[in-house]
C-alpha cells in the first residue's frame, strides 16, 4: 500500500510539473532535429534484447510527433540511421530496416498523420538502403506529399560530412566544366546541392542518451543557424514530454539571450553613429527594445524616444 501511494504521488507530481512547463512555454521552435540515442543501452540496462530497445524507441518517436503537433512545431528531422550504422551487426541492422519499413508504412496509413497534415520525406543516401526500405519510403512520401502542416524528415543512410562533401564536389565539377562561374558561387549554390529534405533551418537539436555532441547531424542547417542544443541523460525510450518541454525552454532562453545581445549592440550603435543615420538605427533598435532589462529600456525610451 505504501509503495502504491508513493508511485501515485510521483505520477501526480510528474503531471503537475508537465503542466507547469507547458504553461511556461511561450514560443516554440519551427524546426526540431532529434538524435535518438540510447536504444541499445536501454535494452542492456533492462536485460532485454537490442531489438526490444529499438521497438520501444519507435514508440517514443510516435509520442514525439504528437507533442510536436500539439505545440505547433512545423518541422521535425529524426536521425534514424547514419552511414556509420552500416557497420553494425548484420542481424541488428536488418531488424532496424524491418522496423523502419514497418513504421514508415504505418505512419503513412495512420489517420493521425493525415489529420495533422504530416508530410513524410527521407533524407540521406537512400540508394544504399535495401529495396524494401526504399519501397516503404516511396509509399510514405507518395501518401503524404500533399500535406505541409508538419514536415517529418527521416534521416536514413545520412552523414553530414558526406552531404557537404557531395555538394562541394558538384560545385567543383560545375566550375570545372564551365557551367558555373566561381564568382557566382554563393550559399544558395551549395544549398541547392544538398540532400532534398529540410525546408527551413534547424532551431533546436535534441540529443538523448547522455552524450554531448551533435554527431555531424545537419551541419549546414543547424550550425549556420546557430541552433540551440539540448542534451539529456534519458535513453531515447525513456524520453518524456517533460524532457521535450525542457528542451523547448532551452531554446526560448537562448532566443531571449540572442535578442538581448542584439538589443545591446543596437543601443551601442545608436550612441555611436552620426545624427543623420539616427532614424535607421532607431528603427533597428526598436525591434529589439523589449529584450533589454527594464532599467535599460526605460533609459532608452527617455533618451531616444524609441517606445511605440
Amino acid at each position: 500500500m505504501y509503495t502504491t501511494m508513493i508511485s501515485r504521488g510521483k505520477r501526480l507530481g510528474y503531471a503537475a510539473y508537465e503542466r507547469l512547463l507547458q504553461l511556461e512555454v511561450s514560443g516554440t521552435p519551427d524546426h526540431v532535429a532529434v538524435i535518438m540515442d540510447g536504444n541499445r543501452r536501454y535494452a542492456r540496462k533492462r536485460g532485454s534484447e537490442t531489438q526490444a530497445g529499438h521497438r520501444e524507441g519507435a514508440e517514443t518517436t510516435e509520442a514525439l510527433l504528437n507533442w510536436c503537433d500539439e505545440l505547433d512545431v512545423r518541422e521535425v528531422t529524426l536521425y534514424t540511421f547514419s552511414t556509420e550504422n552500416f557497420n553494425r551487426d548484420p542481424e541488428e541492422r536488418e531488424h532496424i530496416f524491418d522496423l523502419v519499413e514497418r513504421k514508415l508504412r504505418t505512419f503513412a496509413d495512420a489517420d493521425r498523420v493525415h489529420e495533422a497534415g504530416v508530410c513524410i520525406r527521407a533524407i540521406g543516401e537512400t540508394e544504399m538502403l535495401p529495396d524494401r526500405v526504399r519501397d516503404a519510403i516511396d509509399y510514405a512520401e507518395g501518401r503524404t506529399a500533399q500535406y505541409d502542416r508538419l514536415n517529418l524528415n527521416v534521416a536514413l543512410a545520412y552523414g553530414g560530412r558526406a552531404e557537404l562533401l557531395g555538394a562541394a564536389r558538384e560545385v567543383a565539377g560545375a566550375v570545372e566544366s564551365g557551367d558555373l562561374d566561381p564568382d557566382d558561387v554563393t550559399a544558395e549554390t551549395v544549398e541547392e546541392r544538398l540532400y532534398e529534405g529540410p525546408t527551413r533551418d534547424v532551431d533546436l537539436i535534441v540529443r538523448t542518451g547522455g552524450d554531448e555532441r551533435t554527431s555531424n547531424f545537419l551541419p549546414w542547417h543547424a550550425n549556420g543557424n546557430e541552433a540551440a542544443t539540448f542534451f539529456c541523460t534519458p535513453y531515447w525510450p525513456e524520453f518524456r514530454k517533460v524532457d521535450f518541454l525542457r528542451a523547448i525552454r532551452t531554446y526560448e532562453n537562448r532566443e531571449q539571450s540572442w535578442r538581448t545581445t542584439r538589443a545591446q549592440r543596437s543601443l551601442a550603435l545608436v550612441r555611436a553613429i552620426e545624427q543623420s543615420e539616427m532614424p535607421t538605427a532607431k528603427r533597428i533598435l526598436g525591434r529589439f527594445r523589449d529584450a533589454l532589462p527594464s532599467a535599460e529600456r526605460e533609459q532608452l525610451d527617455e533618451e531616444y524616444e524609441i517606445a511605440d
